[in-house]
């Protein structure tokens, strides 16, 4: 669905009506969006200022998220306003709002990072960074994992120092990995895995590596114990935080999304051996960025 076919809740402006979202053709070769596979998946398409959220109002997260960068323009000193709303062209029902995030150790974490798409002419970068914060680029993280510099916060903070560095474009993409047996928490079920995809031009041509970062429960005998006391307000119980580089193909698999070009162009070696396809990553210096 485009979000000028969603509802808008009786009252509400059609506010954000003049973004354009992500770019398609941004790097040159066109790098979709990354939309399920199966079309008995309704999703919504949101696009905000330089990136745009593929939502599951089925799920009230993202199915995934896409953002250009622009590394000759970033402007990384911009002040962090943190103010948090409801996306209007959608009801607030199906999105995740506060309800979730209060009085426990979940952050709100941001799919599209918030630095991420904050470039170009100062308006529109404060225009891209308030953007950010709509309650559809936001997915239940545990703090220590969404603030952790080995972590999703460190990988992120990677690719844009990578773009920032080498004036350089990327387009990122980004989403929780939805599954059924995700543990319910205050009417949401909580994804335990992260995916990133990066796509970038390496020698002229289109290039992409991905990763996949978790914070999968913990399997002890408590667990079951621990899931129950959910309901009573305690977060899901999560226990080591892991991050791999995979081959996009199996982000693809995990996901159920569709990935057009990435999976063809992956920079991963392509290891025969199951063991050796997920690269467990101690630091970013592990990373695989060339074929």
């Amino acid at each position: 669905m485009n979000p000028s076919d969603a509802p808008l809740p009786p009252g509400r402006p059609a506010a954000l009506a003049d973004r354009t979202g992500y770019d398609e053709a941004f790097l040159g070769p066109v790098v979709p969006l990354a939309l399920p596979v199966r079309d008995t998946i309704e999703t919504v398409i949101l696009p905000y200022t330089h990136f745009t959220v593929v939502f599951r109002p089925d799920r009230r997260l993202a199915a995934s998220t896409a953002v250009c960068i622009e590394g000759r323009e970033l402007l990384l000193d911009t002040p962090r306003e943190d103010v948090w709303a409801f996306d209007p062209r959608l009801p607030e029902e199906q999105q995740a709002g506060d309800e979730i995030y209060r009085n426990n150790s979940l952050d709100r974490g941001h799919l599209v990072r918030r630095l991420d798409p904050v470039w170009g002419p100062s308006a529109l970068a404060s225009q891209a960074d308030a953007d950010t914060f709509h309650f559809t680029n936001a997915a239940p993280q545990v703090d220590v994992f969404n603030q952790g510099k080995e972590l999703w916060q460190g990988l992120e903070n990677y690719l844009l120092d990578n773009a920032a560095e080498y004036d350089r474009k990327l387009t990122v993409l980004t989403g929780p990995v939805l599954q059924d047996s995700d543990p319910p928490y205050r009417g949401l079920q909580v994804p335990l895995r992260f995916w990133k995809v990066a796509a970038f031009i390496q020698d002229g041509a289109l290039a992409a590596a991905a990763y996949v970062l978790d914070q999968s429960p913990d399997l002890s005998r408590d667990a079951d114990r621990a899931l129950a006391g959910a309901t009573a307000g305690a977060p899901p119980p999560l226990g080591p935080y892991r991050m791999y580089q995979v081959p996009v193909s199996d982000v693809a698999e995990i996901t159920e999304l569709e990935f057009g070009p990435l999976p063809d162009v992956d920079v991963m070696p392509a290891f025969h051996a199951p063991e050796e396809r997920w690269r467990r990553l101690e630091s970013h210096a592990d990373m695989v960025l060339h074929p």
